[in-house]
């Protein structure tokens, strides 16, 4: 598997969740059996199995909408890495992309940023990743603005309001995170009713994800990001554009450190999807 002319690519379907999971435990990543199950699920997984049988590498392409794919879990196990399966399998994704006829966005580490640039992807803001185990400030909803939680009856809703802000059409991620953590799910309404922001959050490997959070300002979503950190104890991973200040001041006054960072990046144009104004927090690298 020196070249990626050779690879022998495969199919990974959502009954191969537990075959391929070791991937990204290895890696030290937050995913477990149910990120997995879903992500294969809604996407299209591609790897590549060993001569012991084992998967050794995988790729995910995960469709927001006609015009939008996200491209994720590219792992490779330790020994294998540096032969350029990982490549080999980042362009394999990029061609089905390309050939439903969408952009292809990722979230890239520093690592990975210098390998996404010379095959034409370029940024479009930088993210902080934040550890913190515990939120220890209360921030109260501003004047008029209601926090509660989020029921199925308002999963249509909290579709609509999330596509032109977020720039992605994903109401099946945001349905699944909300029933599978119903606890970390909750909504802002202003008095009349209407939706100004949402938080959602899932259960990880070893910590509880925070994300996304969508909302009409910096002071709704710091009040739905302390509802949702509240609920259950912690410790939490939230992904942040570093644009949101307020935001980076709170979690760094309950405790946060932010070890290491994101590029968001697209290969192509996708109308919005550098405005992160009313994208207080990710669903994460590997949902967009």
């Amino acid at each position: 598997m020196a070249s990626t002319e050779v690879l022998d690519v495969r199919p990974i379907d959502a009954a191969l969740s537990e075959a391929v999971w070791p991937l990204s435990v290895e890696a030290g990543w937050n995913q477990n059996l149910a990120d997995w199950r879903f992500m294969l699920g809604a996407g299209r997984g591609f790897g590549c199995v060993g001569p012991d049988g084992r998967w050794h590498a995988s790729s995910l392409v995960l469709p927001l909408g006609q015009k939008l794919a996200w491209i994720s879990m590219v792992l490779v196990t330790k020994d294998r890495r540096r032969g350029g399966v990982g490549t080999g399998l980042l362009k394999r994704c990029i061609e089905e992309v390309r050939s439903a006829g969408a952009v292809a966005g990722l979230d890239a580490t520093e690592q990975g940023r210098p390998i996404y640039l010379p095959l034409g992807f370029h940024d479009l803001y930088p993210i902080a990743r934040w550890h913190f185990d515990a939120a220890r400030d209360t921030v109260a909803p501003p004047a008029g603005v209601i926090v509660r939680p989020i029921g199925p009856a308002d999963l249509p809703r909290l579709a609509l309001y999330d596509r032109p802000l977020a720039a992605m059409e994903r109401p099946a991620i945001l349905a699944h995170l909300a029933l599978r953590q119903p606890g970390r799910a909750w909504v802002a309404e202003d008095a009349a009713g209407k939706i100004v922001g949402f938080v959602l959050g899932r259960e990880g490997r070893t910590a509880t994800s925070l994300g996304p959070v969508v909302a009409d300002s910096e002071a709704i979503a710091l009040a739905l990001i302390m509802r949702a950190a509240t609920a259950a104890p912690g410790p939490f991973i939230i992904d942040v554009p570093t644009a949101h200040r307020a935001v980076r001041a709170w979690l760094e006054g309950q405790g946060a450190v932010s070890p290491r960072g994101y590029m968001r990046m697209t290969l192509g144009d996708a109308k919005g999807l550098d405005d992160a104004t009313h994208v207080f927090a990710l669903a994460g690298p590997e949902l967009g």
